[in-house]
């Protein structure tokens, strides 16, 4: 069945923190609700104004809470992951994901080492607050380095993970099958790659996906030009996600054009269904919270 999406506003998305964390610029808002719960909780990369600072720390994540309406988010006194001591996230924590369990809570995020490059990482706990680190959970192969931005889907016993990587200069978008959040995983062809003359011609990174129809999962995925004007797409796949069966011509959500500094970025986290609105959630331009509401069309 045909589907299409339209975006039906855009609002913008804040916080009550503490002077360290309003110091900062945001990214990465993984936003999700929990059952019979109307608040929505928020982990966030949070990322120093100071250049000079940025060199020597690329963020690390904050836990935040909303009422129902999640545009005013509550953030903790502390960060939850913070960088280090030593190790593949001694530079920075990033880009986290939050994944359910029966015991809890596993969070897969981005660690930075010391020379720069990105593992896909995860810290476990029976509530956000108790989490502790315990390593590395998809290793660099094929990869070559920069495994980053974790998008996990369950499908019974077994598990499938899409997340972004680097290769000779690109961000590109690969998959993986799993016998646990965590791995191990056995990695699987690419599911979709950039087009020539698009707006997703030279980077792709994954971002959230919407279960609405189990046949076909649909995941708003971010894409960049040679320019690196990101923008948010969406690509419709087959249940295991191996196959595309419908992908957007243009971005649902553009690169801004109002840019007060040197990006042209809006970047996919997270999303909510709210009762047949989609709430997507994402940053612009490496330093805001924005949240998209999304009307599905078929």
């Amino acid at each position: 069945m045909p589907i299409e999406f339209e975006v039906e506003r855009i609002d913008t998305v804040s916080i009550s923190a503490p002077d360290e964390l309003l110091s900062k610029q945001l990214m990465s808002p993984f936003v999700w609700q929990e059952k019979d719960d109307a608040r929505l909780h928020m982990l966030v990369r949070a990322v120093p104004s100071n250049k000079d600072e940025q060199k020597t720390e690329s963020g690390r994540i904050w836990y935040g809470q909303s009422g129902s309406n999640g545009l005013f988010f509550q953030m903790d006194a502390a960060p939850t992951i913070v960088p280090g001591p030593g190790g593949k996230d001694v530079r920075g924590c990033e880009d986290p994901t939050v994944v359910q369990t029966k015991d809890g809570y596993t969070v897969l995020y981005t660690g930075v080492d010391g020379s720069g490059t990105g593992h896909m990482l995860y810290a476990t706990g029976s509530t956000i607050a108790s989490l502790e680190k315990r390593g590395v959970a998809l290793a660099d192969s094929k990869t070559e380095n920069n495994v980053k931005e974790a998008t996990v889907l369950r499908d019974g016993d077994t598990w499938r993970l899409l997340y972004e990587y680097a290769h000779k200069g690109h961000s590109l978008i690969s998959l993986a099958y799993g016998e646990g959040v965590a791995g191990p995983w056995n990695e699987q062809p690419d599911p979709f790659g950039i087009r020539k003359g698009h707006w997703d011609s030279f980077h792709l990174s994954t971002g959230p996906l919407w279960r609405g129809d189990p046949e076909m999962p649909v995941m708003f995925y971010n894409g960049a030009d040679e320019n690196t004007d990101w923008g948010i797409g969406w690509v419709a796949f087959s249940p295991d996600l191996s196959r595309v069966v419908a992908r957007s011509d243009k971005p649902l959500i553009s690169a801004p054009t109002d840019v007060d500094g040197p990006k042209d970025i809006a970047f996919a986290a997270s999303l909510v269904d709210n009762e047949g609105a989609l709430w997507l959630y994402y940053s612009r331009n490496d330093r805001e919270l924005r949240r998209a509401t999304i009307r599905i069309r078929r």
